[in-house]
């Protein structure tokens, strides 16, 4: 049995990674932000231990891993997205994505490399997205975001595999998450006919990719596309 942490489990992506984590017999603790309601609900459903925790915040962040046990797998899947010309974005917007999309994975990744080294063995898992590979039209601060995760997801690979350490990240398409609310049904079925295998997908999609990774031992800094062949 593996620790996994999810970070941004109370929903999406993250909360399917949870329940497929813990139906396969894992010891989940998952992070969430502020709502409440919906992490309790998928810690009832999953008996995953849901903890509040902001990963903007460094200290928050290293006090909570300072007190669960030793983690095996990390899932940093916590991340917001901004819709809208790049000049229309206001900079307190802008540095907020970065904050939770990028600077979330190295405060949890820190957070965890004491337990990583302790038994040099460790898998982590970040999230991209199809946008931080080929870039999106309005969509420009969420897709540097990804970006980066994705560079900083190989450069990890290549400093941490010495370690015992391995990093993988999952880049989702059209996922039917809340992200996708603002899109109209419209615009969503033109998606799904542009993608290959004739659908959007689901956050267990995801989540399928992220147990392959997590137990993938000879794989490492891969970027996994789970997009339907949309971006190929």
């Amino acid at each position: 049995m593996s620790t996994v942490v999810v970070t941004g489990g109370s929903r999406g992506i993250g909360a399917a990674a949870v329940e497929l984590f813990a139906r396969r017999g894992d010891r989940v603790i998952f992070f969430y932000e502020k709502d409440h309601a919906a992490a309790k609900a998928v810690s009832e459903k999953t008996g995953a231990e849901a903890v509040c925790c902001d990963v903007t915040q460094g200290e928050a962040v290293k006090k909570v891993f300072s007190a669960i046990p030793d983690v095996d797998i990390l899932i940093c899947n916590a991340g917001i997205c901004h819709y809208g010309l790049m000049s229309m974005v206001p900079e307190t917007d802008w540095d907020r994505l970065f904050a939770v999309n990028v600077k979330g994975v190295y405060h949890c990744v820190n957070a965890a490399m004491p337990a990583f080294l302790r038994k040099h063995a460790g898998s982590v898992i970040t999230v991209g997205s199809m946008w931080g590979q080929v870039g999106a039209s309005c969509e420009a601060a969420y897709s540097a975001t990804k970006g980066a995760v994705i560079a900083l997801t190989k450069a990890l690979a290549k400093e941490l595999g010495p370690s015992g350490i391995r990093v993988n990240c999952v880049c989702p398409g059209v996922i039917l998450t809340d992200m996708c609310g603002s899109i109209d049904p419209q615009t969503l079925n033109e998606m799904a006919e542009d993608t290959p295998v004739g659908r959007n997908g689901t956050p267990e999609d995801v989540a399928k990719a992220m147990a392959y990774l997590a137990d993938a031992e000879f794989v490492t800094g891969q970027i996994l596309p789970v997009n339907g062949g949309y971006v190929i």
